[in-house]
Order: structure tokens, then C-alpha cells, then sequence
């Protein structure tokens, strides 16, 4: 898809903005009004703190429904979409759905989102059985992000605090093929919703809203096989515990640590000329029931 011009970059749109988890819609709101193009109409729906705690279909469904009566009400208006951490997975699944607007989509940009599944949600319920939306959040949404990037320009905006993380959502945990990731440094997954450096990012990104080559790398191939088991992307706070396990060409390493409860964590690095030393570029865990395919993995490596 090629780039969107100046002139179309300020068209009057639908601008779609939602908050996350345990949050409310104000700050986010905000957010955007601060750089949304004139004459867009901005759609922020408050759907409740309380409700956020509880299942992921009926906040889809919420979403779905103010999206599809403001589409029909102005049809001939792009949509820009945005959501911070769980808004953006809303926006994921409701794009899912409605495969007839992607055609419309200018752009979507996803900030802080746990695409690959929240390591946090994945340990509070790692068998999906309490009554809350833990299990909805812990989910791989991978396929549906990647699907919808290779037609929609899309960024992913992220924080790292230093090891990787922006406190609660890993980078790792946010990436995916076809995207643009844009790495900030320094602003927690609150702040995310509200700091003006993020609005800066969205509103470049706007400016030139592109479909992300494919990564082509070996990293890329074997993180792409690494998730293939269906692991848990965590922080990279672990890496310096690691012990080497195998060394490809240019560089390229894979390491591994065992906690103190016997799970197996991996980490892929990469050499960086610039420090003279191994950077992690991957880092995720298994639960117990899933080591042995991660084990026999790294054996076959």
C-alpha cells in the first residue's frame, strides 16, 4: 500500500480513539484532540472501569457498535484508528470482523498493546479459569495484527524503561510483522495514554502511514519460529543470568535461564558493533506444560 499524500493526510475523518484496562476515556481523549486533523469527528467511547475488569466480547461489542453507526452515518470519511494497551487489542478484534472497512482505514496505531498476549494476565491465570478478563488479555493476537498490517498502515508505539518493557508490557510482547515499531524511551504504560511525545509519533506517523516491509533477517526467522510455541514474551531483565546455549553465524545467540521454579526462559541476541557486546533482541518464557517443546526446540537448534 503506498503512502497517503499531504492533502489526503488532512481530509476530514473519523477519528477512533480507546482507552485500556482500568481506565477511562479522558486522557486519551485529550490526546488526540491535540493533533487530530480539522473538521475530523473524534469517536472516544468511556466504557467503564468496572466493565474492563470483567469479559472482552462485550467491550468488542461496544466499539463495534459506535463504530459501525458513525461509518454509516458518514460514509465517505477515513477512519484513523488508535488504542492504548487493551483499546488497541478491541480495535484488533473489531477490524477482524469488519474486513469491509479496511479499504477506509487511513491508519491504525496501537500504543502499548499487548498484541502477543500480556505476560502479567498470563501468570495472574495461566489456565484461563477465573472470572475475569485475565484470560481475554493473555491471548496471542498475533495472526489478527498481522493480517490486518499487511493491508493497513499500522504502528505500534512502545516504551522501554531499560530492560525492555514500559513496566507492564513488554516490547517483545508488541511487536509483529508489517508494523512500524516505534520505540520511546523513559514513559511508563500509563503515561503512554498521555505524553506528548507519543501524540508527536502518532502525528508523524500520519504523515507518511506505510505498510512495513517484511523482516528478513535471522533474528526474525527465529523469533517467528520461537513463537510458533506459543511462549510467553517477557521483559529482558533475565538476560544477564543466561547461560550460552548455541552460537549461529553472524552473531546471532541463544541463550537460556531456569528460575528458581523451573521455568525455562529463552533469549535470542545479536552482536551490536556499536557496545562491542551481545544485545537481547527476544526474550520469553514457557509454563510447565509447554517445556518440553521448547527444550526439544532448542536441542534441534
Amino acid at each position: 500500500m503506498m503512502a497517503m499524500n499531504a492533502q489526503a493526510s488532512q481530509a476530514p475523518c473519523l477519528l477512533f480513539a480507546q482507552h485500556g484496562w482500568d481506565d477511562r476515556a479522558y486522557q486519551i481523549q485529550q490526546l488526540v484532540q491535540s493533533i487530530a486533523p480539522q473538521q475530523a469527528r473524534i469517536y472516544a467511547p468511556d466504557l467503564g472501569r468496572f466493565r474492563t475488569w470483567i469479559a472482552i466480547d462485550p467491550l468488542i461489542q461496544t466499539v463495534e457498535t459506535i463504530a459501525a453507526q458513525a461509518i454509516a452515518q458518514y460514509p465517505d470519511r477515513p477512519l484513523r484508528l488508535i488504542g492504548h494497551s487493551m483499546g488497541g487489542l478491541l480495535w484488533l478484534e473489531v477490524l477482524d470482523r469488519h474486513r469491509e472497512w479496511w479499504s477506509r482505514v487511513h491508519s491504525l496505531v496501537l500504543i502499548g498493546s499487548p498484541v502477543g498476549g500480556s505476560d502479567v494476565c498470563r501468570f495472574l491465570d495461566p489456565l484461563g479459569y477465573l472470572p475475569t478478563i485475565a484470560k481475554d488479555l493473555g491471548r496471542n493476537r498475533r495472526p489478527i495484527a498481522e493480517a490486518i498490517a499487511a493491508q493497513i498502515p499500522t504502528a505500534s508505539i512502545v516504551s522501554d524503561l531499560g530492560d525492555y518493557s514500559d513496566g507492564l508490557v513488554p516490547v517483545n510482547s508488541s511487536e509483529f510483522a508489517r508494523a512500524t515499531l516505534v520505540t520511546l524511551q523513559g514513559i511508563t504504560h500509563a503515561r503512554l495514554k498521555s505524553d506528548s511525545r507519543v501524540a508527536e509519533a502518532i502525528a508523524q506517523f500520519w504523515q507518511r502511514p506505510v505498510v512495513a516491509p517484511s523482516p528478513s533477517d535471522r533474528v526474525a526467522d527465529l523469533v517467528a519460529k520461537l513463537r510458533s510455541l506459543n511462549l510467553t514474551e517477557c521483559n529482558h531483565r533475565y538476560f544477564s543470568k543466561a547461560r550460552l546455549l548455541k552460537t549461529q553465524p553472524e552473531g546471532l545467540k541463544i541463550w537460556q535461564w531456569l528460575s528458581g521454579l523451573r521455568v525455562r526462559h529463552v533469549f535470542v541476541s545479536s552482536f551490536d558493533p556499536l557496545t562491542g557486546r551481545d544485545r537481547c533482541r527476544y526474550a520469553a518464557y514457557t509454563g510447565w506444560l509447554d517445556d518440553a517443546a521448547l527444550a526439544a526446540f532448542l536441542q534441534q537448534l
